[in-house]
């Protein structure tokens, strides 16, 4: 076991097609690999340490940006496809052959894809706040690549709903995300947002044919994490996930919104280790 945290893991890097990745990685040494990937507009420092300090004991976890986002480089594809192919590649240079995958939001259309396209590759899936391709409400027409002019205000809108509870929790998880002083990750450009945003929308354009067909040949099994307010991703498409998937779980956390997994870390940990280790 590594003696680093979320707090004090080094920033570090790797090249694969071009591109060079910034990532972090601690944890279990030789434990199964925990990837990482992350919603719309965060970076490295957006990950919950209760949450990844809390994976960390029993496995190993990796946060990476992928292409293009904050301390990466080369540029954000706009689609999640492309931007899959990016996290195959990252994955690659690390010599990383079988992992588990934690996807929120955006990350997690991510995860989708890529239990879709290398079954042989994935071990498990976690998904959190997020949809299938062409669910339901998933225009993100309220987004813009200008949502974090002032990043408080934006995780507590978006993360946490609006009664006291849920308040409160955000401000602890805000504490919990400033722990981290040196070493920070770079914030993400707003054309690497614009990119992002594009992807998002594309995905959750309504196919003509066969809405959720694709679901079904995803056959990893997969955890399914929402909050019941959710306002980013309604929760209604956790549902549609746990249906068509061949092989999920869904849990719900109450007066929750998109940041459900962190106002309910504890909970979340207990039930995301139950899954990962059965």
């Amino acid at each position: 076991m590594t003696s680093d945290t979320s707090v004090t893991a080094l920033t570090r890097f790797v090249e694969a097609d071009g591109i060079r990745f910034a990532y972090r990685r601690w944890g279990k040494s030789g434990g199964a690999p925990l990837v990482f990937m992350q919603y719309f507009s965060g970076n490295l420092d957006d990950w919950d340490p209760q949450v990844t300090d809390g994976f960390a004991g029993d496995y190993d976890v990796i946060l990476f940006d992928n292409a293009g986002v904050a301390g990466s480089g080369g540029e954000t594809p706009g689609t999640v496809s492309e931007m899959t192919g990016g996290a195959v590649a990252f994955c690659d240079a690390l010599g990383l052959k079988t992992f588990n995958v934690v996807g929120f939001s955006l990350g997690g259309m991510i995860a989708q894809q890529l239990a879709l396209e290398h079954p042989d590759r994935v071990n498990r899936v976690v998904l959190l706040g997020t949809g299938p391709r062409g669910g339901e409400g998933m225009t993100f027409t309220e987004l813009s690549a200008e949502e974090r002019a002032d990043p408080v205000q934006f995780l507590l809108a978006a993360l946490f709903s609006p009664t006291e509870a849920s308040q409160a929790a955000g401000r602890a998880y805000l504490e919990r995300l400033a722990a981290r002083t040196r070493d920070r990750d770079l914030p993400v450009s707003p054309r690497s947002a614009e990119a992002q945003l594009h992807a998002i929308r594309e995905w959750g354009a309504v196919p003509s044919t066969d809405r959720y067909a694709t679901l079904q040949k995803i056959s990893r099994p997969t955890l399914v994490v929402h909050g019941t307010k959710d306002i980013v991703v309604q929760p209604i498409n956790a549902f549609i996930l746990a249906r068509h998937l061949p092989d999920a779980q869904l849990i719900m956390y109450p007066d929750s919104n998109h940041g459900a997994q962190y106002q309910h870390a504890e909970l979340f940990l207990e039930h995301a280790r139950l899954f990962l280790g059965a």
